[in-house]
């Protein structure tokens, strides 16, 4: 059965509520045809992600609109200094990202720059500075290097989903552009686009994934 606006609305509060990550009666919620947005302020980066991920989670959620802010409490607040020496030890401490990927800092906001090979070395770099003290946002712009011939891009990904047998599998299609991956088509849940997403980027030479998959309409 297909929610209304309404109802999506009050189980997306309930479940900014339930999440102890979150500190709901600072967040606005508005929803129009199943396309959420978030309003308001947050402490904290880490609450900023945590409010997303708490709004995918709710059945009949088409799309999020990302519109809150970071204000760090006073106890939170570091200088840029401090945080890029914080960000710089993170990232040499984590195995998983190369000694290509550095970092600068203003403002609190910490812009990841670098050459990596794979996605998921890219995605290591944002988690090790996400939960950082005084860190306002994050913005990832580490690029992949591809390490193998295009041309076998789209194969291996396909190859992927039918191995996995992930869900809404046949409805998912691939097209690739040397290394940039297209997924289009219609799917069932904000997990099939994750798990889609997932496979494409870990597929050798992929170096950026649109993501043009979509939930279907609710009817009326």
């Amino acid at each position: 059965m297909d929610k209304t606006d309404v109802q999506l609305k009050q189980q997306i509060e309930d479940e900014l509520r339930w999440d102890p990550r979150i500190n709901s009666a600072q967040i606005g919620v508005s929803v129009n045809n199943g396309a959420v947005s978030l309003m308001g302020a947050v402490d904290t980066y880490p609450e900023k992600y945590a409010a997303e991920e708490a709004t995918k989670r709710v059945s009949g959620v088409r799309s999020v609109a990302q519109e809150l802010t970071v204000k760090i409490l006073s106890d939170h607040v570091r200088s840029d200094a401090d945080i890029a020496s914080a960000v710089q030890t993170a990232l040499t401490w984590d195995l998983l990202i190369p000694k290509a990927v550095t970092a600068s800092v203003r403002d609190g906001w910490v812009t990841l720059h670098g050459v990596a090979t794979w996605n998921h070395q890219r995605e290591a770099a944002e988690r090790a500075v996400r939960y950082l003290t005084g860190v306002a946002g994050v913005s990832n712009s580490v690029t992949l290097k591809p390490q193998t011939n295009p041309a076998q891009v789209k194969e291996s990904i396909q190859s992927a989903l039918e191995r996995q047998a992930l869900s809404d599998t046949t409805a998912i299609h691939v097209d690739t552009l040397g290394g940039r991956v297209t997924l289009t088509g219609q799917v069932s849940s904000w997990k099939s686009i994750d798990d889609a997403a997932k496979a494409a980027w870990a597929a050798p030479g992929v170096t950026e994934v649109v993501d043009r998959l979509r939930m279907p309409e609710p009817t009326t």
